[in-house]
């Protein structure tokens, strides 16, 4: 999906909501045990239930590693039924280099190589450059890149500033603008660090945000807005927990999709105040 194609979904939708797929078998409904593939089943009664409400959906890849050959089938099986109007992302932040990146890149973005092919893939920066480039090879792809993160943990070095108070953050931004452009490179920022977009926007005026941290973990949709949202938008928000798991009965698609909808109704009154829509 192209930056013009994701600005159409986001117009068309009258929404920026990218919905987490952070599928935990222990905490999936009951009623879906007796089935072949109980993780498969939950995301596509999920996607199903919030497909025209969202332009987004990303896969938490470590739910799926951590069940073996059955997770990497349940999320191949996922893949296959994300629909052709959401971005793909492949929520597993990679970070290493040289071929070891190579074959993470392969592993994600080409299909006869792994039989998914994701638009687009979350990076830590940690390593540099060789670490990012890789993906970036990939011309019609997303790496979306660690900036600025809502864990408490973050604040270990995220935050850390040089004599010239300019934060690690604000350098990695400006590193990675040099090696991809707006049409190719994202950047995670959390919710819950809304006071600094304003720093982030003078550094990266275009490129899209991945937000995650609304909901659960507490973020202000409307703060990030206020402070993050570009004339096109530029924002993914990210909803996991609050929209996957509003309910574990056997209404847990139609919660899901009454969670959906209400935040999609609360982006379409940001996308029309910021007159991004009309």
């Amino acid at each position: 999906m192209t930056r013009t194609q994701l600005i159409e979904q986001i117009k068309l939708k009258r929404s920026f909501l990218c919905i987490g797929l952070d599928t935990d078998i222990e905490k999936i409904p009951a009623c879906l045990m007796d089935v072949e593939d109980p993780v498969f089943e939950f995301n596509k009664r999920i996607v199903e239930a919030t497909a025209d409400l969202c332009v987004a959906y990303k896969p938490n890849i470590a739910f799926y590693e951590s069940r073996g050959v059955q997770g990497w089938r349940s999320l191949q099986r996922t893949y296959e039924i994300l629909p052709q109007n959401c971005l793909s992302i492949a929520d597993a932040k990679r970070g290493d280099i040289g071929n070891t990146a190579d074959m993470y890149a392969k592993a994600f973005f080409s299909k006869e190589a792994s039989g998914m092919e994701f638009d687009a893939i979350t990076i830590a920066p940690y390593m540099g450059e060789d670490s990012i480039s890789p993906f970036l090879k990939y011309q019609d792809k997303w790496s979306i890149v660690l900036a600025l993160t809502s864990n408490k943990g973050s604040l270990d070095f995220q935050l850390l500033a040089d004599s010239g108070d300019k934060k690690l953050f604000e350098h990695i931004i400006e590193k990675v603008n040099n090696w991809g452009d707006e049409n190719h490179v994202m950047y995670v920022v959390g919710a819950t660090r809304g006071q600094y977009f304003k720093e982030i926007r003078q550094l990266a005026p275009r490129h899209f945000l991945l937000v995650p941290g609304v909901g659960a973990q507490g973020g202000s949709l409307q703060e990030v807005c206020e402070f993050g949202m570009n004339e096109e938008c530029g924002l993914l928000v990210n909803a996991t927990r609050s929209v996957i798991y509003a309910s574990n009965g056997e209404d847990f698609a139609e919660k899901a999709r009454e969670e959906a909808q209400r935040l999609q109704l609360e982006m379409e009154h940001e996308l029309l105040k910021a007159g991004v829509i009309a």
